[in-house]
C-alpha cells in the first residue's frame, strides 16, 4: 500500500477537504476516464444522523466499516450510482461522498455515458453524474482504490487552502446544516447547492 494511503485513515471530515485535487480513474474495456475531484462531502458514520451507517452495520453499508481506501457505492433515487471513499480506522464507519469533478482523461467516453449534448463542465457535476461518467455500478462496491487495479485514487496537485470553501450538505433531511461539504471555489464543475425540501 502506498504511503499516501495513510492520509485516508483519518475521520472523513478531516480527509474530505484534502481529497480536493485528487484523481479517481476507472479503466474498462472501453477505455479510461479520470476525474479530478472538485467537490466532496463528509459523513461520520454512527456519529452522524445523515450517514448511511448511523444505525450501525448492515449488509448495505458494511464496506463503510472496513479498511480505508475502498469504494462504497449506493443507488440514489433508483437510478444514479454514487460513490464514496471509505476513510478512518477499521470498524468505525466514515466516508467521503464524491460530489463533482473535472474530467481530465476520457472525455469522449464520459460523454457517451452521460449523453452527447453534455458540456465539459457537466460531465461529472453532481454525485450521480460523476458515477455515471466513470462507469460505476453495484459491482464496484468494495473496490480497493489504492491497490493499483482498474479503479485508482491518486493524490494530485494540492489545492490552495484559500480556494477551499465549505458549507451545508446537499440532499439530506437531517444534519443538513453541518458544514462538511467542501469544494474548490470558482470551479465551474462544482454542483449547485440545493437544500433538501425534507430538511428539518
Amino acid at each position: 500500500m502506498p504511503g499516501w494511503a495513510d492520509l485516508l485513515r483519518r475521520p472523513a471530515r478531516e480527509v474530505a477537504p484534502d481529497l480536493l485535487g485528487w484523481t479517481l480513474s476507472h479503466t474498462t474495456d472501453e477505455g479510461t476516464v479520470s476525474v479530478v475531484l472538485t467537490e466532496v462531502e463528509a459523513y461520520m458514520g454512527e456519529d452522524d444522523p445523515a450517514s448511511h451507517a448511523s444505525r450501525g452495520p448492515t449488509p448495505r453499508n458494511l464496506v463503510m466499516f472496513g479498511r480505508a481506501g475502498h469504494l462504497y457505492t449506493y443507488l440514489s433515487y433508483g437510478m444514479h450510482w454514487c460513490c464514496n471513499v471509505v476513510t478512518g480506522e477499521d470498524g468505525h464507519a466514515s466516508a467521503v461522498l464524491l460530489r463533482a469533478g473535472r474530467v481530465v482523461e476520457g472525455a469522449d467516453l464520459a460523454r457517451q455515458r452521460r449523453g452527447e449534448r453534455t458540456t465539459d463542465r457537466s460531465l461529472a457535476r453532481g454525485p450521480g453524474c460523476l458515477g455515471q461518467a466513470l462507469g460505476l455500478h453495484r459491482e464496484h462496491n468494495g473496490a480497493d482504490l489504492v491497490a493499483g487495479g482498474t479503479l485508482r485514487l491518486r493524490p494530485g496537485d494540492r489545492v490552495d487552502p484559500s480556494r477551499i470553501a465549505s458549507g451545508h450538505r446537499v440532499g439530506v433531511s437531517v444534519a443538513h446544516d453541518v458544514p462538511w461539504r467542501f469544494w474548490v471555489e470558482g470551479d465551474p464543475t462544482v454542483s449547485a447547492y440545493k437544500r433538501s425540501p425534507r430538511a428539518q
